[in-house]
């Protein structure tokens, strides 16, 4: 019996002090776990997951001593909180393990959308390049970045990054805003209509589901790009194709989609979005990163329960 249950790692993740110590095992998913045998069940104090496969209530029944759920990645919108929190369980997201890699890509993407990269790769290895040079592209320098989770650690992030490419930075005027030297506005509409980009880092809970629609891609405007690193129920993406398809924005970059891993034909098909599979922590310094900090904050809780 073990008292650490764990859905498989990622590649490149591992936990040796755990697994030294004969603490964990590891589960196909949470459709196994009711199918243990009672006794291995109530073992388990701890839960190790990941922001894709989450911790539902009928999970956390599943294990009646369960105390504590770790999930690596920064997204709770799979993980019942409220659940949990009725029953005790303490909850950790290993977020922090990931916010540079994202604000890595998200200023990339950012680039690579305003400079015509993804084009210009192409225009090099057709052979255009000998018929004539390639569209000018244009400067971040100057341009009003809006980023929605301004205050947070990816949306501040991604901010320093912008800054350093002498970007203007605006965000929603929320309490958690007004000290961040930020431009601030009072809608996502207005903030769409002051920004050239706006970057999407928040979580996909369900009072932000297609915060960006008809009317702020409208307010973004034909020079606007939108970039999406968050998840992909922020966007609405019938209006965002539909934007996309009549210019009313100039583009797009998404990192997440609400229908992945299936891509809209017609999304796929147009020239004036980069599409990314949902990569943006992905990298092997962040599961490495994410793994420690999980298996040393188990090890913590394991030890001050036992007293």
């Amino acid at each position: 019996m073990y008292p650490v249950i764990a859905f498989p790692a990622l590649a490149g993740m591992t936990y040796p002090k755990l697994d030294d110590r004969s603490l964990v095992r590891t589960v196909s998913g949470p459709e196994e776990i009711p199918s243990l045998p009672e006794a291995d069940r109530a073992a388990v104090r701890v839960l190790m997951t990941s922001a894709t496969r989450g911790c539902s209530a009928q999970t956390a029944d599943a294990l009646p001593n369960l105390g504590f759920v770790i999930s690596q990645g920064a997204g709770s919108d799979r993980i019942d909180i409220p659940a949990l929190n009725a029953r005790g369980v303490k909850v950790r997201c290993v977020g922090e393990a990931l916010t540079d890699d994202v604000a890595d890509l998200a200023m990339a993407l950012t680039l690579m959308l305003c400079r015509g990269l993804v084009r210009a790769d192409a225009f090099a290895r057709s052979g255009e390049w000998q018929q004539g040079r390639f569209d000018v592209g244009d400067s971040v320098v100057g341009m009003t970045i809006g980023i929605a989770g301004l205050s947070g650690r990816i949306g501040q992030a991604i901010a320093a990054r912008a800054a350093a490419s002498k970007m203007k930075i605006a965000g929603l005027n929320r309490p958690s805003n007004t000290k961040l030297g930020a431009s601030l506005y009072d809608s996502w509409v207005a903030l769409a209509e002051a920004s050239d980009v706006l970057v999407l880092a928040v979580p996909g809970t369900p009072d932000l589901k297609h915060i960006i629609g008809a009317d702020e891609l409208a307010a973004l405007g034909p020079k606007g790009r939108l970039v999406n690193v968050g998840r992909g129920t922020l966007v609405d993406t019938t209006a965002l194709i539909e934007a996309l398809e009549s210019r009313t924005i100039a583009g797009a970059a998404l990192d997440v989609l609400d229908t992945e891993p299936l891509v809209p034909a017609r999304l796929a098909a147009l020239p004036n979005v980069i599409l990314t599979p949902h990569i943006g922590g992905q990298t092997w310094g962040q599961r490495a990163r994410g793994a420690k900090i999980a298996e040393d904050e188990v090890l913590t809780f394991l030890d001050g329960t036992r007293g």
